[in-house]
């Protein structure tokens, strides 16, 4: 008897299952698009990413010419961006651009795009050697994909963040600059010593290891026997940190 009775339980419960997923495991699916839209929200908001992915689509291919289907395409590359699928997710905001370069959200998705590459960013976990000492591409693509987008939307609500981005990815890069010279400077290969940090300098001016890269690149050429790129350098250090202790401290070094 109680098996009977275990039977019938579990036979109802799939009964349910089945009538709250539809068929073949589909959600039910809302009359209106900006219902399947919320519900698609809400499925993502709980993580569960196939659930929502299943709504965004069916909006997207049931109601092609309504603004909600431009949303659902959004939304399916801010699923991608969640799941941690980055290059999914620029292939979804890319493509939204090309197909709808003057809707008013295509400003978000050249953000969000930009952004993936933020997301890729080496782990500056404790345990772990520090990211100016890993693979730099993912800060390249970040600068790169940053400063493109402030070209194109300089008066984008995301700006200002993108702007934030962008001097991080650039600071990043060159301490990795620092620490490849630090690198060579132990080994006294004083002329790639000099070589990356004129590179530092050039590529990424405005920094706080401006100082640090300037003195280290006067001490470079110090060693090369080029003692006027040496008093150069600590011009160099007067005119881009002007007012500063650096700047006292290069005046002294020039004698003046």
């Amino acid at each position: 008897m109680r098996s009977v009775v275990l039977c019938v339980t579990v036979l109802l419960l799939s009964g349910c299952a089945a009538l709250s997923q539809g068929p073949a495991g589909e959600p039910n699916y809302a009359s209106q698009a900006a219902e399947n839209l919320a519900l698609g929200d809400v499925a993502m908001e709980d993580k569960d990413f196939l659930k929502a992915e299943r709504y965004y689509d069916h909006v997207r291919a049931k109601y092609p010419y309504l603004e909600a289907a431009r949303e659902a395409e959004l939304k399916l590359g801010d699923l991608d961006f969640a799941r941690e699928m980055y290059p999914e997710a620029r292939e979804k905001f890319d493509s939204f651009i090309k197909l709808h370069p003057t809707h008013p959200k295509v400003d978000y998705a050249a953000y969000r795009g930009a952004l993936s590459y933020v997301e890729e960013f080496p782990s500056e976990f404790f345990a772990l050697p520090p990211s100016y000492e890993k693979e730099q591409k993912p800060m390249y693509d970040a600068l790169r994909a940053m400063n493109v987008f402030l070209r194109q939307y300089p008066d984008s609500q995301y700006a200002k963040d993108a702007k934030v981005h962008a001097d991080d990815a650039r600071q990043r890069l060159a301490r990795h600059e620092l620490y490849v010279a630090s690198f060579y400077a132990k080994r006294e290969r004083w002329k790639a010593v000099a070589q990356r940090l004129e590179g530092l300098l050039k590529d990424y001016p405005g920094t706080p290891l401006e100082e640090e890269a300037l003195f280290d690149l006067h001490n470079a050429y110090v060693k090369l026997n080029e003692p006027q790129r040496a008093q150069d350098t600590l011009r160099e250090v007067i005119k881009r940190l002007p007012g500063t202790p650096a700047a006292q401290r290069a005046q002294k070094m020039l004698g003046t």
